[in-house]
């Protein structure tokens, strides 16, 4: 990636100053943030590839590396471009935060009008930036890019088609299959949904649950720079039960529709054992099924009113950060979300 030079960084200063001596605090038009942890190998290239796809559709942008407890020298490489471009900005976090937590901090952190939220290990594809953001130019609130294919082992492919079956069952609104949240969103989507402050927010889902237009493009994944993906069969299927956990009110009430059926069950072997009494026939076996189904009935209704009332809890007490930064590098004191 080429740096800037003397008088183009004077120029942007210059500017800058000029904009604060006007009380103005100029934003970004376009916001990058890139989600990375452990990409020594590919931070520097995803930071090259935005960077030329964001200046050839004339874009006023900056990108934002947040990074969840790297163990090599990501952050190393990240501030060495954050030395050399100011357009980049790094959040560390004190700790791994997760999947789920630490993108969207990034995301409600962006100071762009739009926010287009990506992985630092090419599994998206930067050749998709232009036209996300030609299609947020034309007035459409969030574009998200779908995977066209998935290259991955039995157990996984069977995790994921799990998780959308589940989340299409039981979720409160429609999950778009093979969508990451590898998107563009208008920063009226953001704040939407920053405001419902929740504590591991399935973000994918939390922009269907909006009710804003959505776009989709269809893309195939790209080749890897370098190194292999810290996603494995056990850290997808984590992202898939809480995301499905996150995003379904339903789930946590189907305890309630078990208890419905075994006291249909019970009712009908109670009329079993009536109609044996009158027959002459023994109503043991009848009795004996009608109290073991009542008390799968008295099991399951528990189990579902505790489940509404853990979600009516949660709901009422979303309340924390959600995550807690080590540092900061190129963010001004006037940097904000339009």
């Amino acid at each position: 990636m080429a740096d800037l030079s003397p008088i183009d960084t004077r120029r942007m200063l210059d500017l800058v100053e000029a904009q604060r001596a006007d009380g103005l605090i100029r934003n970004p038009e376009i916001t990058v943030c890139v989600a990375c942890r452990n990409e020594e190998a590919n931070a520097e290239a995803i930071a090259a590839a935005i960077t030329e796809r964001m200046e050839s559709v004339d874009a006023d942008f900056d990108i934002i590396f947040i990074d969840n407890e790297s163990t090599d020298r990501t952050v190393e490489i990240v501030k060495s471009l954050c030395a050399r471009d100011p357009r980049i900005k790094l959040i560390v976090n004190t700790r791994n935060f997760g999947q789920m937590r630490s993108p969207t901090h990034a995301i409600y952190e962006a100071g762009g009008r739009a926010i287009i939220s990506m992985c630092a290990d090419f599994q998206d594809s930067p050749a998709l930036l232009p036209e996300f953001v030609r299609r947020w130019r034309a007035g459409v609130p969030i574009v998200l890019g779908v995977r066209q294919s998935e290259k991955s082992g039995a157990a996984l492919t069977a995790v994921r088609s799990m998780s959308y079956k589940l989340q299409e069952t039981f979720g409160d609104y429609k999950i778009i299959p093979n969508a990451t949240g590898f998107g563009i969103y208008d920063a009226a989507v953001v704040n939407a949904i920053k405001q419902l402050n929740e504590p591991d927010p399935f973000f994918r889902g939390l922009l269907v649950e909006t009710g804003y237009a959505i776009e989709t493009i269809p893309f195939k994944r790209p080749a890897r720079a370098g190194g292999k993906s810290n996603n494995n069969f056990f850290t997808l299927l984590d992202f898939a039960l809480n995301g499905l956990a996150g995003s379904s009110a339903g789930l946590l009430r189907a305890p309630l529709y078990v208890a419905f059926a075994f006291a249909v069950l019970t009712m009908v072997c109670l009329a079993g054992s009536v109609f044996a009494a009158f027959t002459g026939r023994s109503v043991q076996l009848w009795l004996f099924a009608a109290m073991l189904e009542g008390q799968f009935t008295m099991l399951f209704l528990f189990l579902g009113l505790l489940g509404v009332q853990v979600r009516l809890i949660a709901d009422r007490t979303r309340n924390q950060p959600l995550v807690l930064e080590r540092e900061r590098v190129n963010f001004p004191d006037d940097y904000r979300q339009a």
